[in-house]
């Protein structure tokens, strides 16, 4: 079935409302913003007039028979998948249909530990029980990487019982494992395969990126269309292939989405959508060149390293998303989120994060080569002003666990309030993670030990920006009551 691309069914859908000016006696209160002046004011007219409910001649999402409908299937058919599902609660929506769809309580899911914080919140909600493929680490970089086949390999040789594997495609600093392999595998073994592709929706879009889930013959892919989609923040896609039942996961959407979809989120999602279907390759290659010349830029400061595919090892790091700009500042004697600081507060130029090694910066299509130089331009002048040796810095992104017991039972198990100091050797009760890149430091039912104590200790004293437990302030956690 052929779908024309040109088409964006719920903005159409908006448009026709806004003709007919229907009278509201519905909700939202503010009456397309008659209600609210401060608020219209802010945000304008034209977004307060199609800040509405769902009615006849807008669906409704959490049972589209119409403009939804029409909408998802052709995101389905751009994104090459079977079906696609509309999700107004970010990619950790997403994220956890994926995993709430193919585990049930005590089912166990083989993923990497570097995962992201709504896949272990998933497996808080599901009693699914993890079993961690603790990735490879580049010490020089600071950073985690992909999944190792062979690892994978022995994994489901010692858990043949799994269910399903999760992998990143890519990870935040933009390392791809091998996915076609891992779905193979996963495959053969009978297990489904679940991508968290927050990261990775232009590789649908232009044929010089990695290989995407969908290609790759992946069961379920988290895309979030809002990160280099174009879309609005929060709004996201999730996909699905020939052997899962879409009637089901919707179901499964419905168990936590809202039942009061958000229009702007909607016809961002249909409007971005058709703006790759018909400019995807255009747009990325134009951010491909940006990307690069920012490397190219950066990497003559000296100290500085932008990465890129020189670091493809054939397996942990299969291949690399060369749009993905990022920068370690081990060699410079800064922590990632010093220089990011410094770049804000110093430099009025906003990062996408900091970590302890390694700074990100976000590229698009609505960047410019001067925008690129002006970062360029402040990190050599950081470098100039704050350059210190590197003695005292760590080279790891995070502690490889020692998982005691399931997330689920921890989380909801009895815990008490200790000091972060005193709790070596105690099985921590909730999260601490940096965010970004929201990769949990310790995740329920892992093990405190000396080492992640003093990692926390460290990424506070940096400056990195540290969620997760009740304690705001991070001197105490909580552990579970054995």
């Amino acid at each position: 079935m052929n779908f024309n691309q040109n088409r964006m069914p719920v903005y159409e859908a908006l448009e026709q409302m806004k003709n007919e000016r229907i009278v509201p006696f519905d909700v939202p209160g503010h009456k397309h913003g008659k209600g609210n002046k401060a608020l219209t004011d802010f945000l304008g007219e034209k977004c307060m007039t199609v800040d509405v409910n769902s009615m006849k001649m807008l669906d409704n999402l959490c049972h589209p028979v119409s403009v939804i409908k029409e909408a998802q299937e052709l995101a389905a058919e751009a994104f090459h998948a079977e079906n696609a599902f509309f999700m107004v609660g970010g990619t950790t929506s997403s994220v956890q249909t994926m995993v709430l769809t193919t585990c049930k309580k005590g089912d166990k899911i083989i993923m990497p530990r570097n995962v992201h914080r709504s896949a272990i919140n998933a497996l808080v909600l599901s009693g699914a029980v993890p079993v961690y493929v603790n990735p490879d680490s580049d010490k020089r970089l600071g950073i985690s990487l992909g999944m190792k086949v062979s690892d994978l390999l022995k994994t489901i040789e010692e858990n043949p019982d799994a269910k399903a594997v999760m992998v990143n495609n890519p990870t935040y600093y933009g390392i791809c494992s091998d996915i076609k392999k891992i779905v193979s595998i996963a495959h053969e073994h009978g297990m489904m395969v679940l991508a968290d592709e927050a990261h990775g929706t232009h590789f649908y879009f232009n044929d010089k990126l990695p290989i995407s889930a969908m290609e790759a013959g992946a069961d379920f892919a988290s895309v979030s269309m809002h990160k280099s989609g174009g879309s609005l923040t929060q709004s996201s896609i999730l996909l699905t292939g020939k052997n899962v039942n879409p009637d089901y996961v919707r179901q499964v959407i419905n168990l936590t989405q809202t039942t009061s979809g958000s229009y702007l989120l909607l016809s961002s999602l249909d409007i971005s959508r058709r703006n790759l279907a018909l400019n995807g390759q255009e747009i990325f290659d134009r951010v491909i060149d940006l990307a690069e010349y920012a490397r190219k830029e950066i990497n003559e400061i000296g100290d500085y390293y932008a990465y890129s595919k020189e670091i493809i090892n054939g397996d942990s790091v299969f291949d690399f998303d060369v749009t993905k700009l990022s920068i370690n500042t081990y060699d410079v004697g800064l922590a990632g989120i010093e220089v990011y600081d410094k770049l804000r507060d110093e430099y009025e130029i906003q990062i996408e994060f900091g970590d302890l090694d390694n700074v990100l910066a976000y590229i698009s299509v609505g960047d410019r080569e001067r925008d690129i130089e002006r970062l360029a331009s402040a990190l050599a002048e950081i470098k100039r002003r704050f350059k210190k040796e590197k003695n005292n810095l760590l080279d790891h992104e995070y502690v490889n666990p020692v998982v005691e017991m399931t997330p689920r039972d921890a989380f909801f198990g009895e815990k008490k309030k200790v000091l972060l100091e005193e709790s070596e050797g105690m099985i921590c009760g909730e999260f601490v993670m940096c965010y970004p890149p929201g990769i949990p430091i310790l995740a329920p039912g892992e093990k405190i030990t000396d080492e992640i104590i003093n990692y926390i200790k460290y990424a506070k004293e940096k400056g990195c920006f540290i969620t997760g437990p009740q304690d705001l302030m991070v001197e105490n956690i909580n552990v579970v009551v054995e």
